[in-house]
């Protein structure tokens, strides 16, 4: 008979977005999780030729050990995260229910600040930070595992 498979099911969440504020580090069970929020928007036309906007946000989890990537997660930031889903249901403050988008990323690349390097279409090319480097590397995208720093050498 045939090899059995684990976990064969899988849903994969892909984000490109701003970040709406800086990350927040948190200790939950001995255990560092990255927190930040993605806003990805979208510009479409209503059925009278309107421009309009849809923003939807993205609430992001990051459990990692590796949070050397948090002090470069500031508001603004353009970054790619990928993971798994996860819809979350909540009771608003006035009684209504209410839910969220939520992502469990399994990784997270830096694509830049919010209007770096953006022509008019919003479009453009973007610089990595430079992570201690004496130039920063234009051409390759940074993610959480290259960057080396000690997890006690962080600023906070």
């Amino acid at each position: 008979m045939g090899a059995t498979n684990k976990n064969t099911d899988m849903i994969k969440l892909q984000v490109i977005g701003n970040l709406g504020k800086d990350c927040v580090v948190n200790n939950v069970n001995g255990k560092n999780v990255i927190n930040f929020s993605v806003a990805h928007t979208e510009k479409y036309r209503d059925a009278q030729g309107q421009q309009k906007d849809k923003t939807i946000w993205v609430e992001c989890a990051y459990w990692t050990d590796r949070t050397g990537i948090a002090p470069y997660l500031k508001k603004g930031t353009q970054v790619y995260a990928e993971g798994a889903p996860d819809i979350r249901t909540y009771t608003t403050g006035d009684g209504r229910p209410g839910s969220s988008l939520s992502l469990r990323v399994m990784s997270v690349q830096l694509l830049g600040a919010k209007g770096e390097g953006q022509g008019s279409d919003g479009q453009g090319s973007y610089n990595q930070p430079s992570y201690g480097q004496a130039q920063p590397s234009a051409s390759r995208n940074v993610t959480a595992n290259d960057i080396t720093e000690p997890l006690d050498d962080l600023p906070f």
